[in-house]
């Protein structure tokens, strides 16, 4: 009997194993095939299709790209530059706010929630956006321009306010006895026990930050100021005019040589997550904990 329930033990555990793997190899392999489509020939790619194994070896997708390295590290620290500010303010704002929501002794907190969540279902419409940021708040052209917009995210602020609102209201209690104020409560208490969800929080915003471009699209036209993700959109859209014969183009090619636009796709897509996936480790431990927040509660 006993040997029977070891033999069924590692049957499951055999059947997990290989359910795992199969998870994690449906998240690798489509990251192996953009990065091996990226190192393929455009004429490798119209006759054999998309391969994980590039039959030769071409870099030419990059070396398009690349053409010009200060524009793309330009870009870079453009990119970098908004997605850390606009995550700093992000966060200190939008955890002030919920930490001020989850006090059940604010007394407007009911109606400032429906507010929040008002706009969640309604925007003003993008002309009365476009006219705000150009003609009245006179951002175009600014870094400004491109980190406000990305302060308005309401959906992480209900889940801050949900974590927050887990802590026993005993430690604040306690800390106000002893003479501290909210502020202090909130900078030496609140956030110090509230890391995975800020982690969790901050990861998911970088990323939206980082690849944001619509911001640019409208109000950049200084090309000293393209993001990165917009800059790679302007370089395909020049390298796909190319390719039907158009002549503004800011890359230059042979014409024995075919324009690489399928392969410069993965390649942007290599060099615009690249960072990304160099960044996610640091955060790992607290983005599974903070996966958890609010689910329990009470």
């Amino acid at each position: 009997m006993l040997s029977y329930n070891k033999r069924k033990t590692a049957l499951s555990m055999s059947l997990i194993h290989l359910f795992f793997i199969a998870v994690s190899l449906a998240f690798i392999i489509p990251l192996w095939a953009v990065i091996s489509i990226s190192i393929s020939s455009e004429v490798d790619i119209t006759k054999y299709g998309f391969r994980l194994i590039p039959k030769v070896l071409d870099f030419s997708s990059y070396k398009y790209i690349f053409e010009s390295p200060a524009t793309i590290l330009n870009a870079y620290k453009v990119t970098i530059i908004v997605s850390v500010v606009a995550l700093v303010l992000y966060l200190l704002i939008s955890s002030m706010t919920a930490y001020a929501l989850s006090r059940s002794s604010f007394k407007y907190r009911k109606g400032i929630t429906f507010y929040l969540f008002f706009t969640m279902l309604f925007s003003g419409g993008l002309v009365p956006y476009y006219i705000l940021m150009n003609q009245y708040l006179h951002l175009r052209n600014t870094y400004w321009a491109l980190i406000l917009p990305l302060l308005g995210n309401v959906w992480y602020i209900f889940i801050m306010r949900t974590n927050f609102s887990q802590i026993p209201d005993a430690i604040v209690e306690s800390a106000k006895m002893d003479g501290a104020g909210e502020f202090k409560i909130f900078y030496q208490i609140i956030l110090p026990l509230s890391k995975p969800v800020l982690a969790t929080v901050g990861l998911l915003q970088l990323l939206a930050n980082w690849n944001a471009w619509y911001q640019a699209m409208l109000f950049v036209d200084n090309s000293e100021l393209y993001p990165l993700q917009y800059l790679l959109q302007t370089i395909l859209r020049n390298a796909q005019e190319l390719s039907r014969g158009f002549e503004n183009s800011m890359i230059t090619f042979t014409a024995s040589q075919p324009l690489p636009t399928e392969s410069m796709r993965m390649a942007m897509a290599v060099i615009a997550t690249g960072p990304m996936l160099l960044v996610f480790p640091f955060f790992q431990k607290f983005f599974v904990k903070g996966l958890t927040v609010g689910a329990i509660k009470g």
